[in-house]
């Protein structure tokens, strides 16, 4: 268990609400992911993380390499800030950002776009005109199982298939102003699934023994029409199963430095918690409810109980469910909140990683020796990249 005491100890001085970060469980877990990665590098996904100083530190350690943007206005950004090598794991229609990353050849050296269709990459020749200098780009090919009619992952790219990828790289390979160098495979029902069944398991496993034949083929079938400078593929769920696959030439992790709320279900890995936020008790409407200022912090996705703060300390405490946690308001309900005094503070950890940073300018990075070192998150630094 985090030592929960000396954190906010060490953050005693700030006001709320604030969001801290456990220097030694982070980089404890940034070698879990090294080691569970065994010798595959890993690209380092900023959407999970969202603070520079972090990401600037995370890929100077020997098993990361590159990152792994959310938008382009990222990427430009990160390219100018010295990051060399950038893959967006995402298509864009930024045509500001297009024009930027056409405008420096420091920028088309860093980052590769990633397509998934000739739409695609007909965008791009309207935004930026005939001649264009050269665009590195990806192919991102739907990574999920299919399998008696269902569709078992999530809805990214349409191309599936050899056959389906191989068309679509024919196409970029002949495009004038396009050089294709990558494959990107994120197997979201198997990197983001907790194990939480003997049933979910096994959907994993099958996904993964089909999803590693169907990918040698394309590896196979694209390397012929191109020089495949990466394949890209798996998540911080899924590298120590990923990672065997002599197709592939890296690996993708990012929220396993923070380990959010919705990592605690897997049971082929444990990592720390990591990344933390702090609110203040305002009221005490009852002796065994405790009201804090802020807190509304909900994750992505699949709106439902495992999208929303947990509170973690003091310990056996609980949002309430006619409220959830408040826009403005979080009441918290247990023994531990009788004890609990206008003032005092509560630690809540996020569903997700870098999705906490949003709400913050700036965490509290607290050393193993207690000292507090204060760095700004994207929001911190004016970035807000949707």
């Amino acid at each position: 268990m985090p030592d929960y005491e000396r954190l906010l100890a060490a953050t005693a001085s700030l006001d709320t609400p604030y969001a801290i970060v456990d220097e030694e469980a982070l980089w404890a877990n940034a070698a879990d992911l090294i080691a569970r990665a065994d010798g595959t590098p890993i690209r380092l996904a900023t959407k999970s993380v969202r603070v520079r100083s972090i990401i600037k530190n995370a890929l100077t350690l020997d098993g990361f390499r590159g990152v792994m943007t959310y938008s382009l206005p990222e990427s430009v950004w990160l390219a100018d800030q010295g990051v060399d090598d950038i893959l967006l794991a995402y298509p864009t229609v930024h045509r500001e950002a297009l024009l930027e990353l056409a405008a420096k050849d420091h920028r088309l050296a860093a980052i590769t776009l990633m397509v998934d269709s000739v739409d695609g990459i007909d965008y791009i020749d309207h935004v930026l005109g005939a001649g264009h200098p050269t665009i590195n780009v990806a192919i991102e090919v739907d990574a999920s199982w299919r399998v008696a009619g269902a569709h078992l992952g999530v809805r990214r790219s349409p191309v599936h298939s050899k056959r389906d990828v191989k068309k679509l790289a024919q196409a970029i390979v002949e495009r004038p102003g396009f050089d294709l160098t990558g494959l990107m495979f994120y197997d979201a029902q198997i990197a983001g699934l907790p194990d939480s069944s003997f049933a979910v398991r096994t959907v994993k496993r099958r996904s993964n023994a089909e999803l590693r034949r169907r990918r040698k083929r394309i590896v196979k079938a694209v390397g012929n029409l191109t020089d495949l400078r990466l394949v890209n593929a798996g998540g911080t769920g899924s590298l120590h199963v990923t990672g065997t696959d002599p197709s592939i030439t890296e690996l993708t992790a990012g929220s396993g430095l923070f380990s959010p709320t919705l990592f605690d279900g897997y049971r082929a890995f444990t990592s720390r918690p990591a990344a933390f936020f702090a609110l203040s008790v305002v009221r005490k409407p009852t002796r065994d409810i405790a009201t804090c200022f802020s807190g509304g912090y909900i994750a992505s996705g699949q709106a439902g109980e495992s999208r929303v703060p947990t509170p973690v300390w003091p310990e056996e405490l609980s949002l309430l469910d006619a409220e959830g946690a408040g826009e403005v308001q979080t009441p918290v309900q247990g023994a531990a909140a009788r004890r609990l005094s206008i003032g005092d503070r509560v630690v809540f950890r996020h569903a997700k990683a870098g999705e906490m940073c949003e709400r913050f300018d700036e965490v509290a990075v607290v050393t193993s020796g207690g000292h507090v070192v204060r760095t700004p998150t994207y929001r911190g630094e004016r970035k807000n990249f949707g």
